[in-house]
């Protein structure tokens, strides 16, 4: 009986065979030469925010920069790192790129100003499905252009391409930055008294908490329309803030006692981080004009008090607690670089809890 075979070798039919074309990076997603030549066009737009410290900002394998201690006499270096949320998926929708680089900035800077530190470096790391070198500019020029504004210099970063990761069209930012402050002037929240009063400062609209229950509250149609208040990028304090800690009248008399940055957890959690165990803070909502903003994400969702001033800035992006006879002259010092801020609640015996009446 003749014995039936069957082979899927190749090898004996040779005229069959074919050259498997070679299997590349590239063919893999990943194009090596574009990330180059996007981090050529980089170089010119990020040395508009180097100081006279960087001795080596993008290109090597780290970057340099030169610590001032005779600048000093105890210095503390004090860091964060954060990113934007899902406010990106907002960008995402709507194709607009150039904001949620400040963003990522402000929500950095902002933690690092709370414990009264001066600024002196940020480093981003930003990545993809797919390296698309326009969209990327407009995130990096929005990063450029926050550090500007907060005096920080941007040395560094990384942008990583990962197909397979992240959708085409989708990306995430998260950012690092260092800050210096002496040692005797850092402003932890452990001066706070009773008495204290409490400075709101105004915000820019959201910022860059609560966008989970945003696009909750919003179909996506509506997301789009409204995409020019939902992604006005998160207001920075450093200059006007480091302002008043610099000024001698006010560092002297350790007036400004703590600062937080109202961002996730809001009033209730941001403020309540900084106190000491024997007080609490007690704000009163009706002190400011809460932008309108807010009252249609509470109105459309049906969302009670207590969950927006847990969710949202509310119009209040940052608040000082302060001696009460400097209130008026740090409110009208804030002026002068046009930012609005109000007296906005007070300190009060309690357990190291917030109360919003």
């Amino acid at each position: 009986m003749k014995k039936l075979t069957h082979s899927t070798s190749l090898e004996c039919h040779p005229e069959r065979v074919k050259r498997a074309e070679g299997l590349t990076y590239k063919k893999a997603g990943v194009d090596i030469r574009k990330a180059t030549a996007f981090k050529q066009r980089l170089k010119s737009l990020l040395k508009k925010s180097y100081g006279p410290l960087v001795l080596k900002g993008v290109g090597g394998f780290g970057s340099l920069f030169r610590f001032p201690k005779e600048e000093y006499k105890k210095p503390v270096l004090v860091s964060s790192s954060d990113g934007v949320g899902t406010k990106l998926k907002i960008a995402q929708l709507a194709n607009i790129h150039d904001t949620v680089g400040i963003d990522l900035v402000a929500m950095n800077v902002n933690d690092v100003l709370c414990l009264g530190a001066e600024p002196l470096f940020f480093v981003d790391y930003i990545a993809c499905g797919k390296l698309e070198p326009e969209v990327l500019f407009d995130i990096v020029k929005g990063i450029n252009q926050g550090c500007i504004e907060s005096g920080y210099s941007l040395i560094g970063g990384e942008t990583a391409e990962m197909p397979g990761m992240y959708k085409e069209g989708e990306y995430d930012l998260a950012g690092f930055c260092v800050g210096v402050v002496e040692k005797d002037k850092i402003i932890d929240g452990s001066k706070i008294e009773v008495g204290n009063v409490v400075i709101g400062l105004e915000s820019n609209g959201i910022h860059s908490n609560g966008y989970s229950l945003v696009r909750k509250v919003f179909s996506k149609s509506e997301l789009k329309r409204m995409s020019h208040e939902l992604l006005k990028p998160t207001r920075i304090y450093v200059k006007p803030v480091l302002s008043l800690l610099r000024n001698t009248q006010y560092a002297r008399r350790n007036t400004i006692k703590g600062i937080a940055h109202i961002t996730g957890g809001a009033f209730y959690d941001k403020i309540a981080r900084i106190l000491p165990n024997n007080v609490n803070v007690r704000i009163n909502k009706d002190s400011w004009i809460v932008p309108k903003i807010f009252r249609l994400i509470q109105n459309k969702g049906n969302i009670e008090d207590k969950e927006m001033y847990h969710t949202f800035n509310m119009g209040c992006g940052m608040v000082l607690m302060v001696a009460p006879a400097s209130a008026k002259a740090i409110i009208q010092k804030l002026a002068e670089f046009k930012l609005k801020s109000w007296v906005i609640g007070e300190v009060v015996k309690g357990k190291k809890e917030v109360e919003i009446i």
